[in-house]
């Protein structure tokens, strides 16, 4: 029940770290179908394009090995010699069929997902020889589409091949009395006719299984808003830590700001809420403000200002005439030091 209401929590798209994490253990999005379709798609233009060839190099072989049967030895190291020389002959003739067939089986793993070096799945687990998950695993969601896959895949193969055949059943009834010369063109031509039209639908059915596991896929890797924070904090790190050294900084930032206000200049406040202090030396194109702030900062700033020397009155600044000929008062400047033009 646990693990239901988990699953059932995680609502959340992964994050790049996840996906990344569960490539490293060798959680991929993978489909047979598509191994299977680049196998057989390789196997077929295997068959179009190094049939000839690779059919004369082993007949030659073969032709030599019955005309010169009477010369082989087969007593003691003899045989073993033949047996070798004849396994090497055939191996170079069907060596490059062979390598473009494991390039396709390769190929069709790499298209899917980069190359993973894993060892996790090794890894002994009891619930690889738990009963209980074994059946979980038996009638899950994952095998019954696994087996109405299989059974679709047998029907509709098994289907094309008897409608293909079906139409050349008088031809294939007079080959017992035909010459075997002539059955390979004609066996040739059936395998490629079948394997074409296997392929075409294979590979209707390998990209709709790829799109499905995709899905199965990244439904797994979903998390809950609990993983995404403890996530976050393993990254980003701890919220309240970070807002304690934001804090922190934040004080020894006003503690140098308040120990610069004894070099200003003079200190502009308004009447309630808000101070600014300003230096200028001689050279300087403009004031520069070494403290601010407002309310409680503002006094501190207001303060000190007032218990220097030249400090403790301050010269009232006024707007300039308002309408009806009026005056409001703006706020005061305490002067610290002579200006310096």
């Amino acid at each position: 029940m646990a693990d239901e209401r988990d699953d059932s929590e995680r609502s959340e798209d992964p994050t790049q770290k996840k996906l990344d994490e569960a490539l490293e253990r060798g959680d991929v999005a993978k489909s047979q179908e598509v191994n299977t379709w680049f196998v057989i798609a390789a196997a077929t233009l295997i068959l179009m394009a190094f049939s000839a060839p690779m059919g004369f190099g082993i007949t030659t072989t073969l032709r030599g090995l019955i005309a010169n049967s009477y010369q082989i030895r087969v007593d003691g190291r003899g045989f073993l010699d033949a047996v070798s020389k004849l396994g090497i002959e055939v191996i170079a003739a069907s060596a490059i069929p062979l390598l473009l067939l494991a390039l396709a089986a390769i190929g069709g793993n790499l298209i899917q997902h980069r190359l993973v070096w894993s060892a996790e799945e090794l890894k002994p687990k009891l619930s690889k020889i738990s009963p209980a998950a074994g059946l979980k695993r038996l009638f899950s969601k994952q095998a019954l589409v696994n087996f109405a896959k299989g059974l679709a895949k047998l029907a509709l193969i098994g289907t094309i091949i008897t409608l293909i055949l079906w139409q050349q059943r008088y031809r294939l009834d007079g080959l017992v009395a035909t010459d075997p010369a002539a059955i390979l063109p004609l066996a040739q031509t059936l395998s490629l006719e079948m394997l074409g039209t296997i392929v075409a639908v294979l590979a209707v059915l390998a990209a709709a299984d790829y799109l499905f596991q995709y899905r199965q896929w990244f439904e797994r890797q979903k998390m809950s808003l609990r993983e995404l924070k403890e996530e976050f904090k393993q990254t980003e790190g701890d919220p309240a830590i970070k807002g304690k050294i934001r804090q922190i900084r934040q004080n020894r930032a006003r503690k140098r700001m308040m120990a610069a206000v004894p070099s200003a200049s003079v200190v502009i406040t308004n009447p309630t809420h808000y101070a600014v202090a300003l230096k200028y030396d001689r050279g300087m194109s403009a004031p520069v403000c070494v403290a601010k702030g407002v309310d409680a900062i503002a006094r501190k700033i207001r303060n000190p200002a007032r218990a220097l020397p030249g400090g403790r009155r301050g010269h009232r600044l006024r707007h300039a005439a308002q309408p009806g000929g009026r005056r409001s008062g703006l706020g005061e400047a305490y002067p610290l030091r002579r200006f310096t033009a």
